[in-house]
Formats: C-alpha cells, sequence, structure tokens
C-alpha cells in the first residue's frame, strides 16, 4: 500500500530515504558537472581520436551498465556498434561475475567498463585480457579500487567515479539504479564518445543537461506538494496500477526500460515497456484481459477491508517528439481508452537529444523514488 500522506511531509520522505535516493535524485545536475570535470582532470577532453573503433564494448554490473549500454547505443546510432558483454557466474556477487570478450576483439575496438563498485575481479581480468589483445580500455568506476590499479597496470585510462560526500567511508553506494550512480557512470563515457567522434555531446550540451536535470529537481522535489508535482503524481496513479510503459521517439526508448529497471530495483514494483507503434499489438490482449480497470468480477463482494484491490493496469506514455507529425500517440490512446485503461503521459519540452531524455528519465527516477519511499520499500 502507499501510503500518500508520506509524499506531502518532506521531513517523512527524509527519514525514510535511507538509501539516499531522493537526495541523489536532487543531485543529478550537480553529478553531472562533477562527472564532466573528473573526465577533464583524467585526460579525456585531450586524446587525439585515431579513427572511430570497429565495435564499442561495455562491461559492468547491473542494471547501470545495462543502461549506460543502451543510452550510449541509442545515441551513437549506426555510427559503431554498441554491445554490451552480460556478466555470468553463480550469484549477483561481485567476485562471482565473470566477463568474456568476443573472439574477434583486437586492436581496432574499444573496451568500456561501468561499474559502481570497482572490486570486481571479473572486470580486472577483462581489462588485463582486452590490453592483451591491442584493445584501447577505459574505466569509469570509484577512486582508489582494484579496477584502478588494474587499468593502471594495463596502460588503460581511468576515469573516477563523481560521488557525493555521503556516499564515502563506510558508506555503500546506493543501489544500480539509483539517479546519481547512472550519471557518475554515463557522463565521462558521453565525453570520450564525443571526442571520438561517436556522438554529439560537447560540453555545451551536458552543461544543458544539467541545468535541465536541476529544473526538474526543483519541479519534483520533496517540498513540492503531490498536487503540483509531477513525480509525485504519477506515484500515485501508480499506487496500485502495473505500469504498462510506452515509448515514442528514438531516445524514449531508454528512457521507458530505465524506469521499468527502476521501478524493479528502487520500488520492487513489476512493469512492461514497449515502444509504438508495435506497443499496440504487443499489449493488446494485456489490456483486454484481467489487467483492464474494468475487469474484476468479484470486486462487488470483494471485502475491501482485508482484500488488497486487483492490480490493473495503467499505461505510462513517454514521448521525446513534437505532438505533430507521424505518431502512434492518438492510436495508444485509443487502444488504452477503448478498454477502460487509464493513461499517463510525459512529454518533455524543446531541447537538444542530450536534454529531453535527461528531463523524461529524470521524472520517471523521481517517481520510483517516491513508489519505493511511499511504500516503504
Amino acid at each position: 500500500m502507499l501510503d500518500e500522506s508520506l509524499l506531502d511531509t518532506p521531513e517523512a520522505l527524509s527519514e525514510a530515504d535511507r538509501r539516499g535516493l531522493l537526495r541523489g535524485a536532487a543531485e543529478a545536475g550537480a553529478r553531472v558537472r562533477t562527472a564532466a570535470r573528473h573526465a577533464a582532470e583524467a585526460g579525456v577532453a585531450d586524446l587525439k581520436s585515431d579513427g572511430r573503433p570497429r565495435a564499442v564494448l561495455i562491461a559492468g554490473p547491473g542494471a547501470a551498465a545495462v543502461c549506460v549500454a543502451d543510452l550510449l547505443g541509442t545515441l551513437a546510432g549506426a555510427v559503431s556498434p554498441v554491445i554490451r558483454l552480460a556478466p555470468t557466474g553463480v550469484a549477483p556477487a561481485a567476485g562471482a561475475l565473470r566477463w568474456e570478450l568476443p573472439g574477434w576483439t583486437g586492436s581496432v575496438d574499444l573496451l568500456l567498463i561501468a561499474t559502481p563498485d570497482g572490486t570486481e575481479p571479473g572486470l580486472s581480468l577483462l581489462a588485463e585480457q582486452a590490453y592483451r589483445r591491442g584493445s584501447t580500455v577505459v574505466a569509469v568506476a570509484p577512486a582508489d579500487t582494484p579496477l584502478a590499479e588494474a587499468l593502471e597496470a594495463s596502460h588503460g585510462l581511468f576515469v573516477p567515479m563523481a560521488t557525493a560526500p555521503y556516499e564515502k567511508g563506510d558508506t555503500p553506494l546506493s543501489a544500480a539504479s539509483a539517479p546519481g550512480v547512472l550519471w557518475a557512470l554515463l557522463t565521462p563515457l558521453l565525453v570520450l564518445l564525443d571526442r571520438i567522434g561517436l556522438l554529439a555531446a560537447p560540453a555545451d550540451a551536458l552543461e544543458k543537461v544539467a541545468d535541465r536535470l536541476d529544473q526538474i529537481a526543483e519541479r519534483c522535489g520533496p517540498a513540492v506538494a503531490t498536487y503540483s508535482n509531477p513525480a509525485k503524481t504519477l506515484a500515485t496513479e501508480l499506487a496500485d496500477a502495473l505500469p504498462v510503459i510506452w515509448t515514442e521517439g528514438t531516445s524514449a526508448g531508454p528512457a521507458g526500460r530505465r524506469f521499468a529497471a527502476a521501478l524493479a530495483e528502487l520500488a520492487g514494483r513489476p512493469g512492461v515497456v514497449a515502444e509504438l507503434p508495435e506497443a499496440l499489438a504487443a499489449h493488446s490482449a494485456l489490456l483486454a484481459g484481467r489487467m483492464a480497470a474494468a475487469a474484476d468480477p468479484d470486486d462487488f463482494f470483494r471485502d475491501r477491508v482485508e482484500e488488497a484491490p486487483a492490480l490493473h493496469a495503467r499505461v505510462v506514455l513517454l514521448r521525446d517528439r513534437p505532438g505533430g507529425g507521424l505518431s502512434a500517440a492518438s492510436a495508444a490512446r485509443e487502444l488504452a481508452l477503448s478498454h477502460d485503461t487509464p493513461i499517463s503521459e510525459l512529454e518533455p519540452e524543446a531541447g537538444g537529444e542530450l536534454e529531453t531524455l535527461a528531463e523524461l528519465i529524470a521524472y520517471t527516477d523521481f517517481t520510483a523514488v517516491y513508489l519505493s519511499l511511499a511504500s516503504g520499500v
């Protein structure tokens, strides 16, 4: 059950936020600026490109690495393939994970390592393996970790992960889906891939991203009441619902997949995601079945005190393109409403691709965090 009264009590939200999730979402803009500075200090901006790599390989644990690979692959487009190396192992523990390079990996490929931990022996071994094959290796991870030492030994480039003061010392970093973790890992890699010509992320664009994240933090902060706070509003709308996340536009795709991952890891809630227009066929049966809002034949006889309400679908439409032009949004609204399924929509303000992507991620990150805190997860 969602404690809606907690959402409008900033002090209670702060007390419930034991993992620093809300603070991480609020400080996302500052984290981008700090991470960009770390990249510059590490020498990323001074690199001279020898041409685009044949392939970009990305390795790292958990949802953060998955999202980083998804975002970089979307932004790079068809310039160079971006391939995530999925780990193997008997458990998700740092010491149990292992990564392997594809057999074709060589000197014309680039290996990126992104981890909020840095103690994984498997990643250090992967960096050594890439070095032996002649591949360039770049890693973003916390400073003073075994991975940093491995990069120095293999002549790779190491960028210290931007962390907040409250994340240092004996306090462990937040979950991999935490907002601060994502931007701390992603930003230096954006700077790097901009430098070698795989995507466009110059310094002024990253500053605009940071500014946009600050603006969303002001709109969605804990002191803003639910009725005027879009993230709190969406959290209450999803309180007893199955989020059916539909995305439209190139950048909205990874934002929707990120939202589903954050809902699962931070709030302990399931969600399904698909891109329009294929989502209309993929989820049509779902909306017409037992998940539809009108599909509750036992509702009249349900004990509303002892029994939890049935879980019904609610469509969340994320768009990153203008309302005009070729769009499946109208068909999406029509399909949802024809099955008595409510729909929530998020569309960013005008701006560059990185800005609009950052806005969608920021809104949905705040939503996942509020759902987590108000649900007691």
